[in-house]
């Protein structure tokens, strides 16, 4: 794809955003859209955000669980960028009429002390790597109609990320088995859905590695301070006004979200 459509479907998107709407899937307009055109579209969405005031913060991993990549048809995790415009802290509300047509996944989030690059990065070096992990919630948003994505769609549009909100317990590492750690998530009080660290590609430190090293041959480190949302632990929950979430991680603890307002869609 040359680089006068790169820059209008990152536009499209940018626009789309800024503008709370939807666009009709791109693989539909351009059917032979590779995996690196998709790429490249999501950074020209994101210089567009850059360029609008916003920075980049950290990462996200998706698509990491094997029901989703059979959906898709892929059969590695994807990544988009965070920016500072994306961030809640937990006890924030969070405005629905910001966001088009939100789902919310619960999962972990790493915090980084150390620059870390790839290639040849493994699970031990994220957890040297890393300050310390947060229960959290990525609200994932597409800005395409109906979520009707493939894996070029979603990619290019930062893999469709909204926002996220981080947890206020902090935990090490070294010293709590982010694997077979347990998740619970509850929506409005009752139970929704359990998950484990080791439903994300073995361990969420093992996903956090395959961004390294995917990131590490384009030339692109992890910077000290930096989040990496390792991959959903939960299915996807739709959210409406009123609607409060929780997620506990065993031995870590937990990450409480509410919702007020009237999405887009």
């Amino acid at each position: 794809m040359n680089e006068e459509k790169i820059r209008q479907y990152g536009d499209e998107l940018f626009d789309a955003w800024r503008e709370r709407r939807t666009l009709q899937p791109l693989l539909e307009r351009e059917p032979d859209i590779t995996l690196d055109d998709a790429y490249r579209i999501q950074l020209r969405y994101i210089e567009r955000r850059v360029q609008a005031g916003e920075k980049i913060v950290g990462k996200k991993i998706g698509v990491t669980s094997k029901p989703v990549q059979d959906f898709l048809g892929v059969f590695q995790p994807d990544f988009g960028q965070l920016t500072s415009g994306m961030v809640y802290q937990e006890g924030d509300v969070i405005d629905l009429g910001s966001l088009i047509q939100p789902k919310a996944e619960a999962e972990l989030a790493f915090v980084l002390k150390h620059d870390l690059r790839g290639p040849g990065v493994t699970a031990m070096d994220v957890i040297r790597a890393t300050d310390y992990v947060v229960p959290c919630f990525e609200i994932v948003d597409s800005r395409i109609t109906d979520w009707k994505i493939r894996i070029q769609d979603t990619v290019a549009d930062n893999a469709s990320c909204g926002v996220y909100v981080l947890g206020k317990t902090k935990g090490d590492p070294r010293k709590l088995d982010i694997t077979l750690a347990g998740m619970v998530l509850e929506k409005n009080g009752e139970l929704h859905s359990t998950g484990v660290g080791a439903a994300v590609q073995g361990s969420p430190a093992n996903a956090v590695a395959w961004l390294a090293n995917t990131l590490g041959e384009l030339g692109i480190p992890f910077k000290a301070g930096e989040v990496i949302l390792s991959g959903s632990q939960s299915p996807l929950v739709p959210v409406v006004d009123g609607d409060e979430l929780v997620c506990t991680v065993g031995g870590l603890g937990s990450c409480r979200v509410k919702f007020a307002g009237r999405s887009a869609v």
